[in-house]
């Protein structure tokens, strides 16, 4: 049994997109630890500059011939520069988070980059379809970080695979086999996953992070007010209920890494504490999907993928 995830130039014989997950979690080693297996490795370009865009890839392909994407979140100031970079290097696909513009896509046919872009709705997977897009990302509100919707993975998945052509991946609280195979089975391309891998041994979340994960109940997750000025979902930390009662780290410099911020709180320096670079769990921004409280222990991507592929291959055929 194979299930190839197809499109653009690119074919890979596991269905999974690894999620790009930032600042700094998705690193060039998790990304070709997921390659090397078969699946879709991420770096996470937000946060970082362009030089170290350029780094990461060159690390990514030392360690891996796989297929290599990057993710840059469309609010960030240099989402241009970055996505840029990416493509001068030779980066095998764009990943949009939140938002794209029409720019991005002639920027693909420049350099014969496939683009990606993540949507909620099927009125955007349209328009993304009608700008070029090669595919595109649906997540539901299970998904980690910043949220484009209120509405569940699966009610959404449906109407954006009538709506389009192109292939479709989805994302969004998948943490399974069985959750891969009701995608497929419904018309989805593909998957992507994110917080199942933020917990791997190859990704650059720092230990404690990796630790909360897997010692996370269904009531430790909760919706988080981001200064981006979208909903995003993450854990309830020493930082979050410092959020809720205003008594939050106040911004002492502005790095300006955001076309639009509340300044509410230093989301970069946040999410940068919950790195294994700082370690600094207590102050943290700790992003995870919905479905965190599955993940039972901390693997190598190699076992992590190994499971999913024998949960997929282990269901009735009417699952």
């Amino acid at each position: 049994m194979t299930y190839t995830l197809s499109f653009a130039n690119i074919s890979v014989p596991v269905p999974i997109i690894q999620g790009g997950m930032g600042v700094r979690i998705s690193m060039a080693e998790l990304a070709a630890a997921v390659a090397n297996e078969g699946g879709i490795g991420i770096i996470a370009g937000t946060g970082l500059t362009p030089e170290e865009v350029v780094e990461e890839i060159r690390k990514a392909r030392k360690l891996t011939d796989g297929v290599i994407g990057i993710n840059v979140l469309f609010a960030a100031s240099q989402f241009s520069e970055l996505v840029q970079a990416a493509m001068k290097e030779g980066i095998d696909l764009v990943i949009s988070g939140a938002g794209f513009s029409r720019d991005m896509f002639k920027w693909g046919k420049q350099y014969h980059t496939p683009i990606v872009p993540v949507v909620s709705s099927d009125k955007f997977a349209v328009l993304a379809e009608k700008f070029g897009a090669a595919a595109v990302v649906v997540e539901g509100k299970e998904a980690a970080g910043h949220l484009g919707t209120d509405r569940p993975l699966f009610d959404i998945l449906p109407e954006v695979l009538h709506a389009v052509n192109i292939p479709v991946i989805a994302a969004g609280g998948i943490s399974n086999g069985e959750e891969i195979m009701k995608a497929l089975q419904m018309g989805a391309s593909g998957v992507q996953m994110g917080t199942i891998f933020a917990a791997s041994e190859e990704s650059n979340a720092s230990d404690d992070m990796k630790r909360m994960y897997v010692q996370a109940k269904k009531e430790d997750v909760s919706l988080i007010e981001s200064p981006v000025g979208f909903p995003s979902r993450g854990l309830k930390n020493n930082f979050f209920h410092h959020l809720q009662a205003g008594t939050q780290p106040k911004v002492k410099k502005c790095y300006a890494c955001l076309k639009k911020c509340s300044h509410k709180y230093c989301i970069l320096e946040r999410l940068k504490d919950a790195t294994a670079d700082r370690n600094n769990t207590p102050d943290a921004l700790m992003f995870c999907g919905e479905k965190v409280y599955t993940i039972k222990e901390i693997l190598p991507v190699k076992k992590i993928i190994q499971r999913l592929i024998h949960e997929m291959h282990e269901l009735p055929s009417h699952v």
